[in-house]
């Protein structure tokens, strides 16, 4: 994936290709689908946690929360990402939803693929393409039909260590782990280097390079995505919602919170309500 790709929150889109390492983390507000057709597999750095898609392995989740691809061995994958609203309209069973905007991703186990997968994506992809309306209904359908079925095969937790023997990565992985699980409250880089025993100096140019943007713009990725999650699913003042997501001033959130998403929290609320 063409990790210089902009997606529109309001845009059904999907490819395939071979996957590319991402710059750094990033969110959209959208499902993100994700397919490893060849080749072996795709870890990402999600919400903090490693996350590993197998080889013939389907994975859905929410953009919104922070992603990122940090190593690959797959030569060929497929995406989709399905617009925030759609997906919300689906009517998907409410733990499930609930599941997914936690931060906790469906990935079903290459025992559970379905044989139809590959064509399927690939059909999907042509979809997409077609000026016929007609087909892309017929797509969505598809696609909401296939994360039904993958959350049905998707086990409850999905593995979430890394066990690889790259030690610049096992310390982003603490790091990122660390900041994910305490994001709510206030942090130091002394606090997040301590969580990989790094000298802070020397961890923030480590986070930088492996990760490719510094713990304090990680940290409030994170606090965004909370704020997100809570204004769709609460219905918490938006002070509240500042609070519980871990930043220090209402003012604080709205202008981080503007800056990513390009409207106030509150017309966010709206659009997704």
């Amino acid at each position: 994936m063409d990790p210089q790709i902009e997606i529109a929150p309001t845009a059904l889109v999907g490819w395939a290709g071979r996957p590319i390492l991402m710059d750094t983390a990033h969110q959209h507000d959208d499902l993100e689908i994700n397919f490893v057709a060849e080749g072996g597999s795709m870890l990402y750095l999600f919400g903090g946690e490693p996350v590993e898609i197998g080889p013939g392995s389907v994975a859905a989740f929410w953009a919104a929360v922070p992603h990122q691809l940090v190593a690959n061995a797959a030569t060929r994958a497929h995406w989709v990402h399905v617009p925030f609203a759609t997906f919300l309209g689906w009517g998907l069973p409410t733990a499930l939803v609930g599941r997914l905007l936690s931060g906790m991703p469906l990935i079903a186990p290459p025992s559970a693929a379905m044989e139809s997968d590959t064509a399927s994506f690939t059909r999907w992809a042509a979809d997409l393409d077609s000026a016929q309306p007609e087909r892309r209904r017929i797509l969505l359908l598809e696609v909401e039909a296939r994360v039904r079925r993958l959350a049905l095969d998707a086990p409850q937790e999905p593995d979430r260590q890394y066990t690889g023997g790259d030690p610049a990565l096992r310390h982003a992985v603490a790091m990122v782990r660390h900041i994910a699980r305490h994001f709510r409250e206030p942090l130091t880089v002394a606090d997040v280097a301590g969580a990989a025993r790094l000298h802070p100096n020397y961890a923030m140019t480590h986070f930088r390079r492996i990760v490719r943007t510094t713990i304090w713009e990680y940290l409030t990725r994170c606090r965004l995505a909370e704020g997100r999650r809570l204004l769709i699913t609460t219905d918490l003042p938006i002070a509240d919602v500042a609070a519980e997501s871990g930043f220090s001033s209402v003012s604080r959130f709205y202008s981080a919170f503007k800056r990513e998403c390009g409207l106030p929290p509150a017309a966010y609320r709206r659009l997704h309500r």
